[in-house]
This record gives C-alpha cells, sequence and structure tokens, in this order.
C-alpha cells in the first residue's frame, strides 16, 4: 500500500481575476476550489492511475470536512486526525497573468493529536511506502519527517521525502527510497544557479551519496533527471504545452513514477510516464485526468523518438475503451430518461 502524509492540507480557491489592482475591487471571470496539499494531490493522481492508496494527515473546522467528504466521493481511501478547532486553511491562488497566491497558516495542533496521528502510523508496515511531502506547519517540530521516519525505522518501508531545504536535507540519513526536489531547491541547498538537467546531476550524485536511494529532479521545461539507486543516470525532456497551473505538477510526478515502480516497472521507463505526468497536471485546472496524461505520453515519446512500451501502451487502450464504455452507458441513460 501506498500512504501519503498532508501534515497541512488546504483547500485551494482558484480565480481568474479579469484585473488586479491593489487597493481596488478586482473582480474574477470564474472560481474553482480544489483539494489541495501535496500529498494529496499525490494520492488524487494515483486514484487517476486506479493505484489505491491511503491519505492520511491532519484536519480541522469545516473545510476539513469538507476535503474529506471530497475524498471520499473521489473514492480515495484516508485516515485523517480532525482536530478540535480551528480550520484547514484555504489557499488563494488569483490566475491573472501571472500566479499571485497567498497561503493560508493552518490551525495550531495539540501535542495530543501528534501523537494521535503517530499512532494510527503504525498501520504502515513491511512493502508498503510511505510518501512525506510538503510543508509542515508552525506549531509541529521542524524535524517532524525525521521523527516519522526514525519511528518506523526498520519494518521494511519505502520512504519517498518531497520536502525543502534542511527537511530533505535531515531525511537523507533514513535512506529513503525516492526524493524529487526541483532544481531551484537543490541551487539554493548547494548555493548554485542550475538550469538544465545535465547541470543538476552532480549535485543528484552527491544527494545520493547523502543517503538517498533514488534521485529525480525536476527542472521545469528544461525536463527532469533520474539517478537511480543502481548508479544508473537518466534524462529525459518534457512534451510542449501550454502552461495552465503548474500546482500540483511535482507531486504528480512523484504519484505517476509509484504507479509505474510499483508495477515493477524499469526506472527509465518510470520517469518518462512520470515526466508525463507532472506535464499533464502543468497543462490541466487540477491534478490532471487520465486523458490528459495518456495524451502527453503519447506526445512526449513521439517527441523522444521511441515507442511506447507495451505495458504502458495497454494500460492507454483499457483506459480508453473505458472511457468510451462509461460515454456509452451516459448517453443510453440520457436516452432512458428522456423518454
Amino acid at each position: 500500500m501506498i500512504y501519503t502524509m498532508t501534515l497541512n492540507p488546504a483547500l485551494d480557491y482558484v480565480m481568474h481575476p479579469l484585473t488586479l489592482d491593489m487597493g481596488f475591487t478586482n473582480r474574477s471571470s470564474s472560481e474553482e476550489l480544489h483539494c489541495g496539499g501535496n500529498g494529496i494531490n499525490i494520492s488524487t493522481l494515483l486514484n487517476e492511475l486506479d493505484v489505491p492508496s491511503i491519505a492520511m494527515g491532519i484536519s480541522a473546522g469545516f473545510t476539513g470536512d469538507y476535503m474529506l467528504k471530497r475524498l471520499q466521493e473521489k473514492g480515495i481511501a484516508s485516515n485523517f486526525v480532525c482536530l478540535d478547532r480551528g480550520y484547514t486553511r484555504i489557499n488563494i491562488k488569483l490566475n491573472g497573468i501571472v500566479m499571485t497566491m497567498v497561503n493560508g497558516m493552518g490551525p495550531k495542533i495539540p501535542e495530543k493529536k501528534v501523537d494521535e496521528l503517530l499512532e494510527r502510523m503504525d498501520i504502515v508496515g513491511a512493502g508498503d511506502t510511505l510518501v512525506l511531502t510538503g510543508s509542515i506547519p508552525n506549531s509541529l517540530p521542524e524535524d517532524m519527517y525525521s521523527q516519522i521516519m526514525k519511528r518506523l525505522g526498520g519494518r521494511g518501508i519505502q520512504f519517498v521525502v518531497d520536502a525543502p531545504g534542511q527537511l530533505l536535507m535531515e531525511a537523507l540519513e533514513m535512506h529513503p527510497f525516492l526524493i524529487k526536489p526541483n532544481n531551484h531547491e537543490v541551487g539554493r541547498i548547494y548555493g548554485v544557479n542550475i538550469e538544465e538537467p545535465e547541470e543538476c546531476m552532480p549535485y543528484a550524485h552527491k544527494l545520493q551519496e547523502a543517503g538517498a536511494r533514488n534521485v529525480i529532479i525536476s527542472c521545469g521545461g528544461h525536463g527532469s533527471l533520474l539517478l537511480d539507486e543502481n548508479g544508473a543516470e537518466h534524462v529525459v525532456p518534457t512534451a510542449k504545452i501550454k502552461l495552465v497551473n503548474a500546482t500540483g505538477a511535482g507531486d504528480s510526478m512523484v504519484a505517476g513514477f509509484l504507479a509505474q515502480v510499483t508495477r515493477g516497472v524499469d526506472y527509465e521507463t518510470a520517469l518518462i510516464f512520470a515526466s508525463a505526468c507532472g506535464t499533464a497536471t502543468a497543462a490541466s485546472k487540477g491534478i490532471a485526468k487520465r486523458a490528459t496524461i495518456d495524451r502527453v505520453v503519447a506526445a512526449l515519446y513521439k517527441k523522444m523518438g521511441r515507442a511506447i512500451p507495451g505495458t504502458i501502451a495497454q494500460d492507454m487502450e483499457n483506459n480508453k475503451a473505458r472511457a468510451a464504455a462509461a460515454e456509452a452507458a451516459e448517453g443510453s441513460e440520457k436516452g432512458e430518461s428522456s423518454r
């Protein structure tokens, strides 16, 4: 089982303002509301790929209730600790000419609720994967991820860490199965300015030497790289798309990679699929749907001049058939109701 941890989840309220003038009333042309938080994003995309996961974390108030209801409606299993006070935060995203974001702080988390969360995490065991990603609320210890991994260490659990700066570096001593910083995060860690995957590769080796088994570094439109646990280097480009919203693209990469690796796919194929998942989300208003992912997978393999591997091609055909059957069934129901 894949477990995702979201310690500071959010409702992402995306607005599309016609203007953005400080000090004046601005009006939006449309809005969307998404369940956000890195771990939830990963579980959402895994669910789109028909890969089961359990989303864990902390929720609070009516906003937390809405978030859990939406996860249930999507068929995503969850196991959240619910606080007695406060509210799951709301992040405001103003998507105009440029994206402007105002992220909420989130509720204060009492120590007894932290203990409850840790007790619930004892369900994670040998062969499972635990994804630790995203920010840590101010009311929790800065080394929360390290505490979790040390508590669960020695159980045969695969840890995945996608966190910035010191959070990431502290996690390396537990030899996580996968880490996935982006090029700018790696640049801040080592005090360098790096853009291209080839420029990032020496720092991937440093991160691996510090304890990570597999290192993915995403570089936006420049592509991404993987230094796998066998020492092999992999670099893939990105498919060309119109950028809609980059939020969740990195989480989608992690989900796509895990979805393929858990099926026994080789690392390079998993990286290509992960890149397609990240790009598909960047081209979507929210976390990418399967049809968009499949289109980007096809475009990326075409760009690389390669044939789509049989297992992935078969999945794409199966999904296409399911979508056609669902559309036909929906049309039939509409026909019956109109009689």
